[in-house]
């Protein structure tokens, strides 16, 4: 059971890690330029994870279905993506081969990757879907949890580490057009989560 628990988990986590979303497209941006940058970002990302899941668990989030408080976090969460939106827009033609003299911590990273996950209401959606998931199939939770962690921490390392390797045979151009291109792809998940507050869809 706990083996089954494990593999369940590990392939959870590659079903949330692996698609291509805005921490994904953020993670990749700065993997052209930073690969420690791009790491703390996935790792922001997979401790708001373990939050939203913790506090699941607990049944500390029996009030997310107030509906003013999903505003609240949609709303947040779309803004977040809008300015990390721009910043990778303001730096589109920022050298890939040059060394960077001043670099942002990692700490400022980490907290990217944390707040961007953590005000993603689809984030939350998919974590009760997760919790269900455990309770019905009877796994085993710290198992689960385990092969689920495993999974993503292995992608948020080896996925900018394949990017920043390789970044050499990418020219100027292709990045800066990938800039804009990670730029109209956050821009639409930021205005996807607006519009599904105004229509009322989630």
């Amino acid at each position: 059971m706990i083996l089954r628990s494990f593999m369940d988990g590990f392939l959870l986590g590659l079903g949330a890690a692996v698609p291509l979303g805005a921490i994904n497209i953020l993670v990749m941006s700065t993997a052209l330029h930073r690969y420690s940058a791009a790491v703390a970002i996935g790792a922001g990302a997979i401790v708001s994870d373990l939050t939203y899941l913790t506090l699941i668990l607990f049944g500390f989030l029996h009030f997310i279905d107030h509906p003013v408080l999903i505003d609240v976090v949609t709303t947040v969460g779309a803004l977040f993506m809008a300015y990390f939106a721009w910043t990778i827009w303001k730096s589109r033609n920022m050298p890939i081969h040059a060394v960077l003299t001043q670099k942002a911590s990692l700490w400022r990273h980490f907290l990217k990757g944390y707040f961007l996950t953590i005000t993603n209401p689809y984030s939350l959606i998919f974590w009760f879907s997760v919790s269900t998931y455990i309770a019905t199939r009877e796994l085993h939770a710290v198992a689960t949890v385990a092969g689920l962690l495993l999974a993503t921490s292995l992608w948020v390392t080896l996925m900018p580490l394949l990017i920043h390797k390789t970044k050499h045979l990418i020219s100027q151009r292709m990045a800066t057009l990938f800039s804009g291109f990670s730029t109209l792809i956050l821009l639409f998940f930021a205005v996807g989560m607006l519009w599904s507050l105004i229509v009322g869809q989630y």
